[in-house]
């Protein structure tokens, strides 16, 4: 099978730098054919306030301007993904207690997962979000405590992660799965072409 020509659909001969250390986009992006660097981006600030929107691609750029100047003629992508439950935003768990709280609170409930993206090259920024709602299973806490011991949760949004042992508990999804994963894979492409054809200042 011939690779999708990623390189040359979308990035116009311009290197590609991932402003994360996440290893489920790095996945993402290797899924679909996209030749990339790594760059750890500064350390973010905590989660300012506004609609979840607003506030991932807040995010999400404050990465991507973070490792920008190194590379100023790549595309430079950063990415959050925070989860809404019941009018509260939920990170990434600071310890299992909370990520035992996190689970409860999902446990047997919709709730939404929101990604920012954003893609800086020449000093301008292109931001973009999407949205999934996902249904969860009655977890008991037997569930709950099983799953934090196998230190999945820990270093994930809302606590779980659907491509892993997270899809468990996923009884349903609305809207995009790889959104859930953290990296918007349709909209990704769609913000490269929208960049691309941006008027150049």
């Amino acid at each position: 099978m011939t690779p999708f020509p990623f390189e040359r659909h979308f990035l116009g001969g311009a290197p590609l730098v991932l402003a994360s250390g996440s290893p489920r986009r790095a996945e993402l992006l290797r899924l679909v054919g996209a030749p990339f660097r790594i760059q750890l981006p500064p350390p973010e600030s905590a989660p300012g306030t506004g609609s979840p929107q607003d506030v991932v691609q807040a995010l999400a750029r404050e990465k991507a301007e973070g490792v920008a100047p190194s590379w100023p003629d790549a595309w430079v992508l950063g990415a959050d993904t925070l989860v809404l439950k019941g009018g509260s935003l939920l990170g990434k768990p600071e310890d299992p207690p909370e990520a035992a709280r996190m689970l409860r609170s999902l446990s047997g409930d919709w709730h939404e997962v929101y990604t920012g993206i954003c893609l800086v090259r020449r000093g301008r920024a292109h931001s973009a979000w999407e949205r999934s709602r996902v249904r969860f299973v009655e977890l008991n806490e037997r569930d709950i405590m099983d799953y934090i011991e196998t230190g999945e949760p820990m270093d994930k949004a809302g606590a779980y992660g659907i491509q892993g042992y997270g899809a468990l508990w996923v009884a349903e999804i609305q809207g995009c799965y790889f959104n859930v994963m953290g990296l918007p894979l349709s909209r990704l492409g769609r913000l490269f072409r929208e960049a691309s054809e941006a008027p150049q200042a």
